[in-house]
């Protein structure tokens, strides 16, 4: 985990788009891959302190090569 180093403890949410791999089956979604190795671009703050999203980016974005996360059977 990294620590913002501002003196002042700040917490940001943010979002970005990146890509998914969608099943469907019979019209339903039954498992949705979440490709979780693209770089974050063009994020956007959902919560909290706007000034710590370019540390937050940076933390959250530092080069670690993150597998694919699913949700679904």
């Amino acid at each position: 985990m990294t620590k913002l180093s501002s003196a002042t403890p700040g917490r940001v949410f943010f979002q970005y788009l990146l890509p998914v791999h969608v099943e469907v089956e019979d019209g339903l979604v039954c498992a949705v891959t979440v490709m979780d190795e693209t770089p974050v671009e063009n994020p956007t703050v959902v919560e909290g302190n706007a000034d710590y999203l370019e540390e937050a980016v940076k933390a959250a974005d530092d080069g670690q090569p993150w597998p694919s996360w699913r949700f679904g059977y």
